[in-house]
């Protein structure tokens, strides 16, 4: 029988070893996995490369995971903010890499590393130190950089709903990198707030089949206290 569901997410992430490479799912705030983030600090994995939107902002989440040294690479497109003090610290010292990727384009080379496929040209960086050292080809009247797909060991989502099978329904714009990266990564862990049974998710709604699925934890929603 095909059960994904795991009891927590300390389980669901022993295996993480040193120098591996995750995926975060998350627009900000939005889709961020914050429990499967807290879980990857408690069990300890260092010299991660993890490729995000950004690279955090205040105290929790990403910006723990920096805080905790435990990051040694980072690909996003777009690191710093007011508040990205752990990122900016990191990398003026010298203790965490960058390669800053074009929001399109990591987006691009995340959907590829799912689908396939080798390398793809795109107009965007051309002509920028961002396509220094990079393959350039004329296509027509315009100038392409060639980019080739990110893949990971790891993918660490957050869906709205899942079943037993690992199929994922999404909150609005919670969404947002989440299908992609399930899709690129060799291991899928998704935090859900919500697990139903077989059949309970309309097969037209459902956005990530469990296929690009290995785990699934439940996470219960916070109780609101009242004002």
């Amino acid at each position: 029988m095909i059960d994904k569901f795991v009891a927590n997410p300390e389980t669901a992430l022993a295996d993480v070893p040193n120098g591996a490479t995750v995926m975060i799912g998350g627009f900000g705030n939005a889709g961020l996995p914050a429990a499967l983030i807290d879980a990857l600090i408690a069990q300890g994995a260092r010299d991660l490369t993890i490729v995000n939107n950004n690279a955090g902002n205040g105290d929790r989440g990403l910006a723990a995971l920096l805080k905790a040294k435990r990051v040694r690479r980072i690909l996003c497109s777009f690191p710093r903010q007011v508040d990205s003090w752990h990122f900016d610290a990191l990398y003026r010292s010298g203790e965490l890499e960058l390669e800053l990727v074009p929001q399109g384009t990591l987006a691009e080379r995340i959907r590829a590393a799912g689908a396939g496929i080798g390398a793809f040209y795109t107009p965007t960086a051309y002509g920028t130190k961002l396509a220094e050292g990079k393959e350039t080809r004329r296509i027509g009247d315009r100038d392409y950089v060639l980019e080739y797909p990110i893949h990971a060991d790891y993918a660490l989502i957050k869906a709205e709903r899942a079943d037993r099978w690992g199929n994922l329904v999404y909150r609005k714009s919670a969404r947002n990198f989440g299908p992609i990266m399930a899709a690129a990564a060799r291991i899928s862990v998704v935090q859900v707030r919500e697990t139903v049974e077989l059949g309970e998710l309309d097969p037209e709604v459902i956005v990530t089949p469990g296929i690009f699925v290995k785990r699934v934890v439940r996470i219960a929603a916070p109780v609101k206290k009242a004002a």
